[in-house]
């Protein structure tokens, strides 16, 4: 059986030392192979250059390089400049998102909706570049309800994106069920489950609490329970997110994201565990 592809996410260093560490981390996890790496943009371009300068280096070192565009608090200019500068450079993958208004920003920009976004991006440049979307398994925390989501997911799609990554999640049902709700709107675009490594629960927790990311009961228990025993909560989260990819691939998942933070080590055991290597 041919295993799901796979791609991790990096967010882009501040210092020197950051990026002498976040290209070590690249080296370990390009050995398996990976279909791309993905940036992460801030809202309103507060990455913008460092942005641009890591998927540089990641494109000049041969892999394939996924930039992510936040639409929220930018111009159509500064977007369309940022499309033809990754365009001129030879990146084929682009993460279209809406972001979220960074705080002290007052004006929400040209774009409200990563669906313009996308339409945008198809608009100026065609079908260059394969666009990723974002959805969410257990729902965007501003949705006003499932329904919406779905809606909101399916004109993403329809503007024009490829596929979909998802936001990170502990419930494989939540995963399923929202593929098959998409599958009956006539969404067919593939949606790769978004998977985080366990390495500190008080940071998992505060990501999760920001982000409407779910963890379960029973797993804030036993994580709360080892207390400041990091190797328990970290030996504990590998077991579990394996279980959970063990599941995806079974379901049929098309492929696994990992959001790395510019670690190698936890998302390289999980996946050996796996069987990549």
């Amino acid at each position: 059986m041919n295993k799901p592809h796979i791609s991790f996410e990096f967010f882009p260093p501040q210092t020197p030392e950051g990026v002498e560490k976040l290209t070590a981390a690249r080296k370990l996890l390009a050995t398996l192979n990976p279909e791309f790496f993905s940036v992460t943009f801030g809202a309103g371009g507060s990455t913008q250059e460092r942005t641009m300068e890591t998927i540089q280096r990641i494109h000049q070192e041969g892999y394939q390089a996924a930039p992510h565009l936040s639409c929220v608090g930018s111009t159509r200019e500064n977007i369309r400049a940022l499309l033809f500068a990754y365009k001129d450079i030879g990146i084929k993958r682009i993460v279209a998102l809406r972001g979220d208004l960074p705080s002290g920003m007052a004006s929400i920009g040209e774009f409200q909706y990563a669906n313009e976004l996308v339409a945008f991006i198809r608009a100026e440049t065609g079908a260059h570049f394969h666009i990723e979307v974002a959805a969410y398994p257990e729902f965007h925390p501003q949705a006003n309800s499932a329904r919406e989501d779905m809606l909101n997911f399916k004109r993403k799609v329809d503007a024009g994106a490829n596929s979909a990554i998802t936001q990170y999640f502990y419930n494989a049902d939540a995963y399923f069920r929202f593929v098959e709700e998409s599958r009956k709107l006539g969404i067919t675009a593939p949606i790769v489950p978004g998977i985080m490594p366990i390495m500190k629960y008080s940071q998992l927790a505060r990501f999760s609490d920001m982000c409407g990311a779910e963890i379960p009961r029973w797993m804030r228990k036993t994580m709360e329970g080892f207390g400041d025993d990091t190797d328990s909560v970290q030996s504990f989260g590998r077991d579990v997110v394996t279980q959970l990819c063990e599941k995806l691939i079974a379901g049929g998942a098309p492929g696994l994201h990992f959001y790395t933070l510019n670690q190698a080590n936890a998302s390289l055991e999980i996946l050996n565990r796996l069987g990549y290597k």
